[in-house]
């Protein structure tokens, strides 16, 4: 039986709740401390309200809980930030660094950031893009990710810190709503296939971007975490992806399932973001290191999707 106990920051987010379900199968229910900024409608054991902005509280709750690995989630995503830049900017960087020198000062194991494929923009390489390439990104939610790989890189290299990463790229799954990211148009037309409604999409049909199912997702977070110290040799972060496609794409496969399923387009101000990013990811060194492959691709999770929306929904004929 493990003797970790786990804090997790941004428990209630869209990976953060799924992230939480799986640490508690994978390491025991009491073992697992879920926090947020707010309280959840509902949970199941542990759950402390936490402002990663307050170190002082962290620090409270590593020491109540004899934390030994912390998993920190808390950001500010991409079409979000561009309304409140400064604010995004101090969410998600000084809630890093806070993490970072708990961290250290504690003496915490292990530690998981998740970075993103925001890192990217328009001078890098769009298909197939490499490990280390080029990264100018456009967003401040980008600069932010940026800024906390080479963080996270510096507490290793200096401190010794255990600290983990992946660039997730665009992730899609039943169990929550769309979070305010870029990608989330592949999670919301899901929703309205099932649902029997016509979907607006923000993307042109032919915007490409590499998009990852949360089964894998949490997959590959989790054999990451358990790989032994001496694979890992990248402690900025990983590139990681499962398939790439477009709206066009996804909304053909949907429609041989539901075929009378109307879409239309209409971009918005996150065209330009997706435009910055990159097409599909080259994620050969996470391959090499810890054994990442991913179970699922575009027709696999369109099946997963339907059937468990069409659960939730009580809709028949999922």
């Amino acid at each position: 039986m493990t003797t970790d106990t786990i804090l997790v920051i941004g428990a209630n987010g869209q990976i953060g709740s799924v992230l939480t379900e799986a640490l508690r199968n994978h390491f025991g229910e009491d073992r697992v401390i879920p926090s947020d900024i707010r309280q959840p409608e509902h949970h199941i054991g542990h759950f402390e309200l936490l402002d990663v902005l307050d170190p002082d509280r962290l620090g409270a709750l590593v020491d109540k809980y004899r934390i030994t690995q912390i998993y920190h989630l808390a950001a500010v995503l991409s079409a979000k930030g561009e309304q409140a830049p400064l604010p995004t900017w101090d969410i998600n960087m000084k809630g890093l660094l806070n993490v970072l020198e708990v961290s250290r000062e504690k003496k915490i194991a292990k530690v998981f950031y998740p970075s993103s494929i925001a890192v990217f923009g328009p001078s890098t390489p769009r298909v197939n893009t490499p490990q280390s390439t080029v990264m100018q990104p456009s967003t401040v939610y980008g600069i932010s990710k940026v800024a906390g790989e080479l963080w996270s890189q510096y507490y290793n290299l200096r401190y010794g810190l255990d600290i983990r990463s992946v660039r997730y790229p665009g992730i899609i799954g039943y169990q929550s709503m769309p979070g305010g990211g870029t990608t989330d148009y592949a999670v919301d037309i899901y929703h309205k296939a099932v649902l029997g409604q016509a979907f607006e999409c923000f993307l042109r049909e032919d915007t490409r971007l590499p998009m990852l199912y949360m089964d894998d997702a949490i997959r590959g977070t989790l054999a990451l975490i358990d790989a032994p110290s001496e694979k890992i040799t990248i402690r900025t972060s990983y590139n990681l992806s499962g398939m790439s496609f477009t709206p066009a794409e996804i909304s053909l496969e949907i429609k041989k399932h539901v075929p009378g399923f109307q879409v239309s387009y209409k971009p918005d101000f996150r065209q330009a973001i997706a435009d910055s990013w990159t097409q599909s990811i080259d994620d050969t060194v996470a391959r090499r290191d810890w054994g990442w492959n991913p179970r699922f691709d575009l027709a696999l999770m369109t099946e997963d999707m339907l059937r468990h929306l069409g659960e939730q929904y009580q809709v028949a004929g999922f």
